[in-house]
C-alpha cells in the first residue's frame, strides 16, 4: 500500500474540553497536512478550569487500538502523550518494539496545567525502562526533566548535567522544553549526546497554552512524518506552536486556561477570518 499523505499516530489520552491530548494532537495533524488516528489511553473529564475525573483504558484495549492501526494503516511517525500507568507503558512498549515506527516522539506527559497527575508514580520507572529507549526525541519540560532524572534544574548551572542524563535513558535526542524558566524568552534544548542547539523565542503574554506539549510534540511527529531531520523538525514545530499560541486570543475558549489556536494557518478557518 502507498500513500501520499504521512500518517501520525497520537497515544494519549482524550480531552473532553479540546484542548490538550488527542484532541490537539489531531487538530494538529490536520493543520501541518498529515493523516492523524489515535490509540487513547484515558477519557479525561476536563475543562480550562480543571480536570473532573480521569478513567483508564484498559491496556488490553490499548494493544487492540494500536494493533489495529500498525497492522492495516501504517504509521510514519508516532507521538505518546498520557499514558497513565506502567501497564499502559509495558502494553504500548510491548507492541512498538515489535512494529519498530520509523519516528517516536515521547511526551512524559505528568501533571496537567491545573495540577491534575497524569502519570502515576509507580509509572515513572517504567517509562525510562521501556519506552524511552525506543524513541527518536523525548520532549520533557522542567518538571518533567527533574523527575526523570532526579536533578533539580538550574538554567544557569544544570541545564547540560540534565541533558546528560536524560539523555543516558535512551533516546536518540532529548528536547529540554524551557517555558518554565524564568526569562523573558522561551528557550528549549536539543541534545543528541554530542551536539547542544538552543531554540529561542519572544514570550507571549497569554492566558491561552492549554495543551502546549501536547501540541508542539505532535507538531514534531508531523515534521519528523514528512522527512525533516530532527532539528529542522523542531524548528519547523515550535514556528507553528508560536504562531498558534500567538493567535489563541482569536479563541478566547472557556474561563481558565484557554486552547491555542490550532488552526490558524488552515484557509477558511472561522477564528482565521476575525
Amino acid at each position: 500500500m502507498t500513500t501520499t499523505i504521512k500518517r501520525v499516530l497520537s497515544i494519549a489520552g482524550s480531552d473532553s474540553g479540546g484542548g490538550a491530548g488527542i484532541q490537539a494532537d489531531l487538530k494538529t495533524c490536520s493543520a501541518l497536512g498529515c493523516y492523524g488516528m489515535t490509540v487513547i489511553t484515558a477519557i479525561t473529564a476536563q475543562n480550562t478550569v480543571s480536570v473532573r475525573s480521569i478513567h483508564a483504558i484498559p491496556p488490553s484495549e490499548v494493544v487492540h487500538q494500536l494493533e489495529a492501526v500498525l497492522e492495516d494503516i501504517g504509521v510514519d511517525a508516532v507521538k505518546t502523550g498520557m499514558l497513565m500507568s506502567a501497564e499502559i507503558i509495558e502494553a504500548v512498549a510491548t507492541v512498538l518494539e515489535r512494529y519498530q515506527p520509523p519516528n517516536l516522539v515521547v511526551d512524559p506527559v505528568m501533571i496537567s496545567k491545573s495540577g491534575a497527575r497524569l502519570l502515576e508514580d509507580s509509572a515513572v520507572d517504567r517509562l525510562k525502562e521501556r519506552l524511552l529507549p525506543l524513541a527518536t526525541l523525548v520532549t520533557p519540560n522542567v518538571p518533567e526533566a527533574s523527575v526523570l532524572t532526579g536533578i533539580a534544574l538550574d538554567p544557569y548551572t544544570h541545564v547540560h548535567d540534565v541533558l546528560d542524563a536524560l539523555h543516558a535513558l535512551g533516546p536518540r535526542c532529548v528536547l529540554l522544553k524551557g517555558g518554565h524558566f524564568d526569562s523573558p524568552e522561551a528557550v528549549d534544548y536539543l541534545y543528541d549526546g554530542d551536539v547542544q542547539k538552543v531554540y529561542a523565542t519572544k514570550r507571549i503574554n497569554t492566558n491561552n497554552t492549554h495543551g502546549t506539549g501536547c501540541t508542539f510534540a505532535a507538531a514534531i511527529a508531523c515534521q519528523l512524518a514528512q522527512g525533516h531531520a530532527v532539528p529542522e523538525a523542531i524548528q519547523r514545530a515550535k514556528d507553528y506552536l508560536t504562531r498558534a499560541i500567538a493567535e489563541s486570543d482569536r479563541l478566547n475558549i472557556g474561563k481558565g486556561v484557554g486552547p491555542l489556536h490550532h488552526g490558524w494557518n488552515v484557509t477558511g478557518h472561522p477564528a482565521r477570518q476575525a
